[in-house]
């Protein structure tokens, strides 16, 4: 997992989200995102550039294109020429052929090409002769669950994967299924290392519909993944980017996006959704929202007022950055465990207990936590919160966060962790042996400690700045000094990171 997390601010970088749809440039994930590189003191610094929205090196995708930039018409074909052959080499209707003829050879004529991540047909060995292939019982029931068969997207040699549980899988299925929702929308994008939820989600129902011979909840894969259409029909997979809201064959798989968000009688939608830790939290929300605008439109007027139910899963670190965009959402105490992880995991043998949590619009005491996994009722705060979490008298809620039983301190007016103290030197609670007075950075704009960027009130003065100080152009290296920045923070020479946290 990602021990990074970061929305750009301490690089003073930030997101642009344009309501200009279709002015960005595209690479070959999709449309780029807007981003400006900011300075402290109100001042900005350097041009706004476009970058890819999906990919978080450089060597993966070196899309880089300032806003202003003029960009030659050689250079255009040259580039949709590279999109081009970026994309995947079948189309999914070419794909969903394969599989077909795939699953009715004999077990032992079945491969699995492991370096290009391909199902093989006979007349395809030759061509991998030199490649690592799995020939290994490739049942049917081991083509159902793709994504304990699939490698990790940017390592293939690596078999670290970190699989969300199965048990906090079937608790979600369990759950929705109980509050009455028939569809699920799985929106997903895949990290270097693990396999997200969403995907595991997808395939564990349509395993349950074909073990009980009834449908009992459907589902519609949306990612960016693109090797899932070798496993999944064009009615159960849509190749997807969730950071710009783009798809990659907009004719077909808007279509089936559509059809699927349509209620009629006792259907309800649902979508479940698991970024990757270090995505940007704005641009997620953006497009989340664009999903939930377009439920809204097939519903008809009488829907205008409600929100399409959503399940967001994320650390609870980021509970501030969610709920500033989504502020009818909760964040709820389960904790979403991982099976073959060396922290995150249920039980004794875990030693850690998951940051990651279940953020949604659904009304908290509705979604019932198991109480054989130590979860309780709060009668004051109407919802379902862990063994740990003690209501506050004084705050008037159950205020833990990452499980622990937090404790409140007077003179900061709040709970704070167990293992934190109050400093007088600070005027506030931190760990024992932190930085005295350095520990408080305010806001990266103006330099006051009363505020964060995000509320500035000399935000706009900041936009007004930029068109002067777009005169001057400084920063012409500017992609150079943010790949440098982000290596030094890492601890490693790089020239070809990226400053924004995507995957």
């Amino acid at each position: 997992m990602d021990s990074e997390f970061s929305d750009g601010e301490g690089f003073g970088i930030e997101v642009i989200i344009d309501a200009k749809d279709g002015k960005a440039p595209c690479c070959p994930h999709g449309p780029t995102l807007l981003f400006e590189k900011l300075c402290g003191g109100g001042e900005t610094q350097g041009r706004r550039f476009y970058a890819c929205s999906a990919c978080r090196d450089r060597k993966d995708c070196s899309f880089f294109q300032w806003e202003d930039e003029k960009v030659s018409q050689a250079r255009l074909l040259a580039r949709e020429k590279e999109n081009q052959s970026k994309q995947p080499p079948y189309s999914h209707q070419e794909y969903c052929s394969r599989f077909r003829e795939f699953v009715s050879l004999p077990l032992d004529q079945r491969r699995f090409c492991q370096d290009c991540q391909l199902l093989l047909l006979p007349n395809e060995w030759s061509e991998h002769a030199t490649h690592r292939a799995l020939g290994d019982d490739i049942t049917v029931a081991r083509l159902r669950r793709p994504s304990l068969l699939l490698c990790p997207l940017e390592n293939k040699k690596s078999n670290a994967q970190y699989l969300f549980a199965d048990r906090s899988c079937h608790f979600l299925l369990d759950l929705l299924a109980s509050l009455g929702f028939s569809k699920v929308l799985c929106v997903g994008t895949p990290r270097s290392s693990s396999v997200h939820l969403t995907s595991r989600l997808h395939e564990l129902m349509k395993i349950r519909n074909q073990e009980t011979g009834k449908e009992v909840l459907r589902s519609l894969l949306l990612d960016i993944d693109f090797r899932y259409a070798q496993f999944y029909s064009q009615k159960e997979f849509c190749h997807y980017n969730m950071f710009n809201h783009h798809f990659f064959n907009p004719e077909g798989a808007e279509a089936v996006f559509k059809a699927f968000l349509s209620e009629e009688g006792p259907e309800k939608v649902v979508m479940v959704t698991d970024p990757p830790f270090g995505g940007l939290v704005k641009p997620l929300a953006h497009s989340f929202s664009r999903i939930s605008n377009t439920w809204k439109t097939l519903q008809g007027p009488e829907s205008s007022s409600k929100e399409m139910p959503i399940v967001w899963i994320f650390p609870y670190f980021f509970e501030s950055r969610i709920l500033e965009c989504f502020p009818s959402f909760s964040m709820l105490d389960y904790q979403v465990d991982y099976d073959n992880h060396p922290l995150y995991k249920h039980g004794k043998t875990g030693r850690r207990q998951s940051p990651v949590r279940l953020f949604t619009n659904l009304c908290p005491r509705n979604v019932v936590l198991p109480e054989s996994e130590g979860y309780r009722f709060c009668s004051v705060c109407e919802r379902y919160v862990s063994s740990g979490n003690r209501h506050c008298p004084v705050c008037d809620a159950c205020t833990s966060k990452d499980g622990r039983e937090w404790r409140h301190c007077a003179p900061c007016n709040k709970c704070v962790k167990p293992s934190w103290l109050h400093c007088s030197a600070c005027g506030r609670c931190a760990l024992p042996d932190h930085p005295c007075g350095r520990g408080q950075t305010g806001c990266f704009t103006c330099s006051s400690l009363g505020h964060k960027r995000r509320a500035c009130p000399h935000s706009g003065k900041l936009r007004e700045n930029r068109g002067q100080a777009a005169g001057r152009r400084p920063g012409a290296n500017l992609s150079k000094q943010i790949a440098s920045r982000v290596a030094v923070r890492k601890g490693k020479p790089s020239r070809t990171s990226k400053a924004h946290k995507v995957t």
